[in-house]
């Protein structure tokens, strides 16, 4: 189950840097990176079967730590980019805990496989009229 932006917010913690980018002189002073930290370990949302499908499936973004590090820097707005990590992070969970449905393969129907041959039978016919005739 995923948790609400609260509790999420809660368990987070956040650094902030200078980014690079549009922003003039402003990127120079300010500090509008902000790279969000989540700890998955210590996430008390999730049970131990959730943590589990979570480590497997982000384990290329886990660092040696078992952190999630998100970052962002589009924005001018040290706020923004803030509101952009969290939005990222729900938005990577809701995907990761996402079980897909085990696809059932189906016959093809009759009829499509009879429509086919039709087609496949007139084309020929076509291409056949085409040619020249055989006279030997």
């Amino acid at each position: 189950m995923l948790p609400n932006r609260d509790e999420i917010l809660k368990s987070v913690s956040f650094k902030t840097s200078r980014s690079g980018g549009k922003g003039g002189q402003n990127v120079n002073k300010v500090s509008s990176k902000v790279e969000l930290i989540f700890d998955l370990e210590n996430a008390s949302f999730f049970n131990e079967e959730e943590k589990a499908l979570l480590k497997l499936r982000l384990e290329n973004r886990l660092d040696t730590d078992g952190l999630l590090h998100i970052v962002s820097q589009e924005d001018r707005s040290q706020l923004l980019n803030k509101e952009k990590t969290v939005a990222k992070l729900i938005d990577l969970l809701k995907r990761s805990l996402q079980i897909q449905k085990k696809r059932r393969p189906t016959k093809i129907p009759k009829s499509v496989i009879q429509k086919r041959l039709k087609n496949k039978s007139v084309k020929a016919d076509k291409k056949e009229s085409r040619r020249k005739p055989n006279l030997d």
